[in-house]
């Protein structure tokens, strides 16, 4: 899909009623079902998986569009902190790596000389 389609999507998607978006949702879903020409990606985090399960249910239960919308937004912003955990985490290993290939490189580093200690009692 191209940039000028997808942004006319959205601005329509944006132009909705909550519930209106929702119809649009399974819309689009049904459609996908039937002439999808690849598989429709999957969430790339468990717990958008989580969030899109609980947010099917809380439809199916007729819980009101503002509560699933509250309850998404915590669920989005725990998403976004894990997910900068997560990428934290993986520039540290990086990081280490990278320090570990330069002293096998380069051999073992030189270690400053240590400072002289002082061994009378004060």
């Amino acid at each position: 899909m191209h940039d000028v389609l997808r942004q006319r999507l959205m601005r329509h998607i944006e132009a909705l009623p909550e519930a209106q978006i929702y119809q649009a949702l399974d819309y689009i879903e049904f459609l996908a079902s039937k002439y999808a020409r690849e598989e429709v990606r999957a969430p790339s985090s468990p717990l958008q998986r989580f969030g899109e399960r609980l947010e099917d249910r809380m439809r199916g239960q007729g819980v009101a569009f503002g509560a699933i919308r509250g309850t998404l937004s915590v669920l989005g912003t725990a998403d976004k902190v894990f997910n900068g955990i997560a990428e934290a985490g993986r520039t540290l290993v990086r990081e280490v790596e990278q320090g570990v290939k330069t002293v096998s490189a380069t051999g073992a580093p030189e270690l400053p000389p240590a400072a002289p200690t002082d061994h009378r009692n004060p």
